[in-house]
């Protein structure tokens, strides 16, 4: 198969409204996980658990759209992803659903299945391994240098105007993104606004919910369009200027890879545009962020960490475990099967619950506890695994390292006050606002 305009070899995203098979685990949804307003206040770990006791393989009905089965123990998730013949990334994309056709926002919608995430082999590692060499150990080691210098850059800065700031303003919104133009050599005069677009894609979900409702004020969709035309536009411009002057970075990479003997064509580099964007800053903010929350609500486990700094390495993946950061991805099945005795019939939707497999208490011991000693945490699932784990994850710990070796040598005593504000996002778990105090 050519990689040629991606988007038309995907089946059209109309699986069924109800199961072929009757659920054998009949359960109500206990929240309806298709809002995104109902992960405003964090992730729903109380109706993961108990879906994950009473309906592991649950089927979720959306309103006047297909449905979907719902995985949240951790054996299962780990298996689906495992098996990407059967559980396919291109068969409809990695979103739970891509709207109706008159609420598509064209551009978002293509570019959101014209991507590396959103492809099965062997096409998905001709083009991963071409990102490979920016993600190497050796690479991560140079680049930790810079980011040494930025984390303390910004440290110096956030506390200019006083002891209590905006930790996603100031910081966890900063370095991932001076960390992502690094390695894709975006110009310093452009990365402002790679911030607003990140933002407005967050918001993408409810923008398009709430304009379907008719619950938003006309300019404000006026100004979310005109914003997705510029970041694709900007994305267009860039990465074709790699092409005539190509440099030594990932966009360089990415704008001159060959598959199949072809260049990747102009939808696809608004796909890989587009994912880079979002997936280079959205999960590092906020495992940064959920992060501060876990050290000033389990104060034992900071302490053993100032204590003890070598316990660091530990405590980010027990972090990012407890955070995950990523909320959700999808799968279609691509023939009849089961998962623990549950018949899922050919097209139907399978979506996969981080949060709730790296809480499964299966696997890890009290798993609602911040343990920064945990002896199996580096086992969790959210950056995935198999064909599709995270290519980016050495960068992700190593700035979350960073970050808190700096952030606690030079506040011990820093702590989130209480006040935070989360996107409406089904598919993140975006921190919009954390206030710390570094007093």
């Amino acid at each position: 198969m050519a990689l040629d305009l991606v988007s038309e070899n995907y089946s059209e995203d109309r699986g069924p409204v109800a199961p072929e098979s009757a659920p054998i685990f009949p359960l109500t949804p206990p929240l309806n996980l298709a809002k995104s307003t109902n992960f405003t206040r964090g992730q729903p770990f109380d109706a993961y658990a108990t879906m994950r006791e009473s309906a592991p393989v649950m089927w979720h009905p959306i309103e006047s759209s297909e449905g979907f089965w719902a995985l949240t123990r951790y054996d299962d998730i780990r298996a689906t992803n495992l098996d990407a013949k059967m559980f396919s990334s291109q068969k409809g994309g990695i979103l739970m659903t891509y709207l109706d056709e008159a609420r598509r926002h064209p551009l978002l919608h293509r570019a959101a299945l014209d991507t590396m995430i959103c492809l099965d082999p062997p096409h998905h590692f001709k083009l991963r391994r071409e990102h490979m060499a920016y993600f190497t150990p050796g690479y991560v080691a140079e680049l930790r240098k810079k980011v040494d210098i930025e984390v303390a850059r910004l440290l110096d800065e956030a506390v200019k105007q006083g002891p209590v700031f905006d930790l996603v303003e100031k910081f966890s919104a900063q370095l991932p993104l001076f960390t992502l133009c690094e390695i894709l050599g975006i110009p310093a005069a452009d990365r402002s606004k790679i911030i607003a677009w990140m933002e407005m894609l967050e918001l993408a979900q409810y923008t398009l919910e709430q304009e379907e409702l008719g619950n938003i004020d006309p300019a404000q969709i006026m100004h979310f369009l005109t914003e997705v035309q510029a970041l694709f536009d900007y994305g267009q411009y860039i990465l074709k200027m790699r092409r005539i002057e190509p440099q030594n970075d990932l966009l360089s990479a990415i704008a001159n890879v060959e598959i199949d003997g072809q260049r990747l064509p102009d939808e696809y580099l608004d796909g890989s545009w587009l994912l880079i964007v979002f997936a280079g800053n959205d999960t590092t903010r906020n495992s940064i962020s959920g992060t501060m929350r876990l050290l000033t609500e389990f104060r034992d486990e900071r302490a053993k960490l100032l204590n003890d700094s070598t316990l660091l390495p530990y405590m980010v993946n027990e972090s990012i475990r407890m955070v995950s950061p990523v909320i959700y991805m999808r799968r279609t099945a691509t023939e009849n099967t089961e998962i623990r005795g549950q018949k899922i019939s050919e097209g139907e939707k399978v979506l996969m619950y981080y949060g709730a497999a790296n809480r499964d208490p299966l696997v890890f011991e009290d798993p609602d506890r911040f343990d920064i000693t945990r002896s199996n945490a580096k086992d969790h699932l959210a950056f995935g695994i198999g064909p599709h784990v995270c290519l980016g994850q050495r960068v992700a710990n190593m700035q979350l390292e960073a970050s808190y070796r700096e952030i606690l040598k030079r506040f011990p005593n820093i702590s989130w006050t209480g006040e935070q504000e989360i996107a409406p996002n089904s598919f993140t778990h975006s921190i919009s606002k954390l206030m710390v105090d570094c007093g």
